[in-house]
């Protein structure tokens, strides 16, 4: 991945990336543009309506025309709110659903990215990207391009207004503009710097409370010791964010506060050049004018403020747009093939030729030249020592990871020609992290098939030796199983994920330590309903009892990433080699240990 700074690099290209996301609803921004034009120039007849006031209605006792312009000064401020709250309703539905967008394309892309990606990254992170950095982006999307046509036809048509008034005191008044310019661009990129350290301290302090506030985290907290000192590390990491925080809220206070001043100033200004403008005890200007070009000139001063304002905005959203699109630019390294593989129905032959894998910045393979064909229906199990790329065998098929040589099939078809739902169809997994969602047992059961119906998950979870216990529950499928299952033991964890793959129905099931968290007599139970299971499917287990695999068709026993013996049970006892060294020691385990409860 990129360090986030690497993003401003390529700003052109990035604003470039920023209005493509507006396309889409470039009609309803171009009506949000027609609203802004029109109010913004509306809202500046109110100076030239009091001019006439001061000038006219008022010196010569006009009552009626008086009454007329300042009906007519109430009608401009009518229909300018009116205006204001149309733009405002339909920009911030644009800029919402831009933003939704920009939600859904983050998680759709990281929906796609391969296991390798979160084995890095910490999950803390990935959501700091989508809640905190494109919820950062809020104000900006949803209202600066609204704010910003809006000032800049405000500025527009009030200088050429002013000018229409009086040219030399709009000279006059233009002297302060090139201090907004150099203001806006030397506070902007103190903002976007500030920008970029407050997400990185966001994405820290997310982590910190996704991995200390879970379930694991307190149960590991309270079993250490560690609470007081997870408290010190989390008020360090706030400390820090409140330092960043105020650093942004007071960057460039004091270059805005002298335009303030200087804004507050200028009336005076302008009567004074007033005054020197006219001869012989008249000015050039009249009351009325004079009064109008003030007004003018405070209104084009606001708008100038707010131009401002936007310009920082813009320059600390530049930082978050890049790191949202750092995210997105990451390659799917595991990709779905532009033009699958279509079967018409799959057996479920698994076959592995010359295959090999190595993990990003390993030192050596993790596997080397594992070849072995698993014909439809058949058993094959892999064992071998911790480390000995058991697990890793069983993700190439999923393709939770492409093998980086040699090739993985399903009936003769490469996984990688495969769509990503019929290669998902073809083959269920039940791994040895068990998760669940928090939800409903009918629901996390209906994760692997929405439209299952009841009698469905209950043949499944019977299957799994589950049901009789979820009946037994006061809530039945209807229990909430907790924040990753909590609420349930692992061996009741492990059958429901048992059930859950079970409901897909697939040729090719893998079960990854499926029975690890389980009693012997419950391993007994759902390795006989797993057997059953497996008929007429193909199925790959990887185990460390062996007792769970002594009725596979064939045995593959790895050492370093190699195919060191094969065969059933008893040839390879028969062989006296590693597998018969792991039965005994895994027998003398059982023994040492006795019942599990």
């Amino acid at each position: 991945m990129r360090p986030s700074g690497s993003a401003t690099a390529h700003l052109p290209v990035q604003k470039r990336r920023i209005l493509g996301l507006f396309r889409p609803y470039w009609r309803s921004l171009l009506s949000v543009a027609l609203l802004v034009v029109v109010s913004s120039l509306v809202s500046l007849v109110n100076p030239f309506l009091i001019r006439e006031i001061m000038d006219v209605a008022l010196p010569q006792g006009r009552t009626g025309l008086l009454s007329l312009l300042a009906l007519a000064m109430i009608v401009v401020s009518v229909a300018t709110s009116t205006f204001n709250v149309w733009q405002t309703y339909v920009s911030a539905k644009v800029g919402q659903l831009v933003m939704h967008d920009l939600r859904t394309a983050v998680y759709a892309h990281l929906q796609r990215m391969s296991l390798a990606f979160f084995t890095r990254t910490r999950s803390g992170e990935v959501q700091s990207r989508i809640a905190n950095d494109i919820g950062g982006m809020q104000v900006t999307v949803t209202t600066t391009a609204t704010a910003l046509v809006s000032d800049l036809t405000i500025v527009v048509a009030t200088v050429i207004a002013m000018a229409t008034l009086d040219w030399r005191l709009t000279i006059a008044s233009m002297v302060i503009l090139p201090a907004f310019v150099w203001v806006s661009r030397h506070v902007g990129d103190e903002r976007r710097v500030i920008s970029r350290d407050r997400q990185r301290q966001l994405a820290v302090l997310s982590s910190t409370v996704h991995e200390s506030l879970s379930v694991s985290g307190i149960m590991l907290g309270h079993t250490m010791g560690r609470s007081r000192s997870l408290t010190d590390t989390f008020a360090e990491q706030s400390r820090k964010l409140t330092e960043i925080e105020v650093r942004a809220s007071t960057a460039g206070l004091w270059y805005q506060s002298t335009i303030w001043v200087v804004m507050a100033s200028m009336p005076a200004v302008i009567y004074w050049v007033a005054g020197l403008t006219g001869s012989g005890g008249h000015m050039s200007i009249s009351l009325g004018a004079l009064v109008a070009f003030t007004t003018l000139q405070q209104a084009l001063f606001r708008p100038a403020q707010r131009l401002l304002s936007i310009g920082l905005d813009i320059q600390s959203s530049l930082e978050l747009f890049g790191r949202i699109f750092e995210y997105l630019d990451l390659p799917v390294d595991v990709a779905e093939p532009e033009s699958p593989v279509e079967p018409a129905g799959l057996r479920g032959e698994v076959c592995l030729r010359g295959v090999g894998f190595c993990y990003a910045g390993a030192e050596r393979p993790t596997l080397q030249d594992v070849d072995v064909t698993v014909p439809a229906g058949r058993s094959l199990a892999i064992v071998g020592e911790t480390g000995s790329g058991k697990t890793t065998l069983s993700y190439l098929i999923p393709r939770l990871y492409d093998a980086t040589s040699g090739s993985v099939t399903i009936d003769g078809v490469d996984v990688r020609d495969l769509s990503f739902a019929t290669l998902t169809a073809a083959v269920g997994v039940v791994s040895q992290e068990t998760y669940l969602f928090h939800a409903s047992v009918a629901d996390n059961l209906r994760f692997a098939k929405p439209d299952a119906t009841d009698d469905e998950l209950v043949a499944a979870a019977r299957i799994a030796r589950i049901h009789d216990y979820l009946t037994s529950l006061p809530d039945g499928y209807d229990t909430v199983v907790g924040e990753r299952g909590y609420r349930f033991s692992g061996g009741e964890k492990q059958r429901l994920a048992i059930a859950r793959a079970i409901l897909r129905d697939p040729p090719v099931l893998v079960l990854d330590e499926a029975t690890s968290a389980l009693d012997t007599q419950t391993e007994q139970a759902v390795q006989k309903a797993i057997d059953a299971a497996s008929a007429g499917r193909t199925t790959i287990t990887v185990a460390h009892r062996l007792s769970t695999i002594r009725e596979a068709d064939e045995i593959l026993v790895l050492e370093r990433g190699r195919i060191a013996e094969r065969g059933t049970h008893e040839e390879l006892l028969a062989l006296g080699g590693h597998y018969a060294l792991l039965v005994l020691r895994d027998g003398e385990m059982a023994a040492a240990a006795g019942p599990v409860a």
